[in-house]
């Protein structure tokens, strides 16, 4: 019998876009936004985070145009206004009004930015381990968009996204290579973040006035020994937002979904339903 492929769910089109998405539950909708490293897709993602988190909610997690199984359009040139469009039409195509949106890391950025743009479509905001503000980009993130395809710079990519490195088996990471080197998935990639990376950093952030105008109850998350994204960044976030929180796992690198999947899972449930005080700072 030929194994299922779980990462691909469901299919709507998107203004023309066939984007796979999954959408399990019932209950106030939350979307999930996936990070930007090579061959990810919305289950690889939050594959940790969709049973539980489920259990209360409708949980939509669709692979953002370019990437994972959605269609990859001829000659598109990909941006965050580009990846924000996809998003809202996403949301349009399933006639979701309002959601609560998780972002992480690439995905935090995008969810800040719909948060500006049509701030009446999102009730609660999450961010994970987020780009948006201004950094200096590091060797982790370097990596990361600068990936070229072999089973030996996938295994020290993991590593890189891990706090303990030596964690990380073959299995898995030939499992992603397989993933990155699909046909075209790579090819999109690599023109996604080009050299100079610092502009993909700098294209991604949003001006600290726009950030700051943010009216939504957010919570911030990060591991503290993220090698990708520095903590510093959800520190700026967290001055800058009004009513935000920030909860930092220690012994954690940028994987906190899967590093920390029982943990976050449950403080991201609390967060929802408004059992976590909204004031902490």
């Amino acid at each position: 019998m030929r194994k299922t492929n779980e990462e691909i769910g469901r299919s709507v089109d998107v203004c023309g876009v066939a984007t796979n998405y999954h959408d399990l539950g019932d209950g106030p909708p939350v979307l999930l936004i996936h990070g930007s490293g090579p061959g990810v897709s919305a289950w690889a993602n939050w594959r940790t985070v969709l049973p539980r988190l489920s259990e209360r909610h409708r949980v939509l997690a669709p692979d953002v145009v370019g990437f994972g199984y959605t269609a990859r359009p001829a000659h598109l040139a990909y941006s965050p206004q580009v990846w924000l469009d996809h998003l809202l039409g996403f949301l349009d195509a399933l006639d979701v009004p309002k959601v609560s949106v998780v972002g992480n890391s690439f995905g935090g950025a995008l969810a800040l930015r719909l948060a500006d743009v049509a701030p009446e479509r999102v009730d609660r905001l999450v961010l994970m381990g987020s780009v948006g503000v201004h950094f200096e980009l590091t060797p982790g993130l370097d990596a990361v968009w600068g990936f070229e395809p072999s089973l030996e710079a996938m295994r020290d990519l993991l590593g890189v996204f891990t706090f303990d490195g030596s964690a990380v088996r073959d299995d898995l990471a030939r499992l992603r290579l397989d993933a990155a080197t699909r046909p075209g998935v790579h090819e999109a990639f690599a023109s996604m973040f080009p050299e100079p990376r610092q502009s993909g950093v700098d294209a991604l952030a949003l001006a600290d006035d726009v950030i700051s105008a943010l009216p939504h109850e957010t919570l911030i998350v990060h591991g503290r020994d993220d090698r990708v994204i520095p903590l510093a960044t959800s520190l700026r976030l967290l001055d800058l937002i009004d009513r935000a929180q920030l909860h930092v796992f220690a012994r954690c690198g940028h994987w906190v979904q899967i590093e920390q999947a029982e943990r976050f899972t449950a403080l991201l449930e609390d967060f929802l339903a408004d059992r976590v005080s909204a004031t902490a700072r």
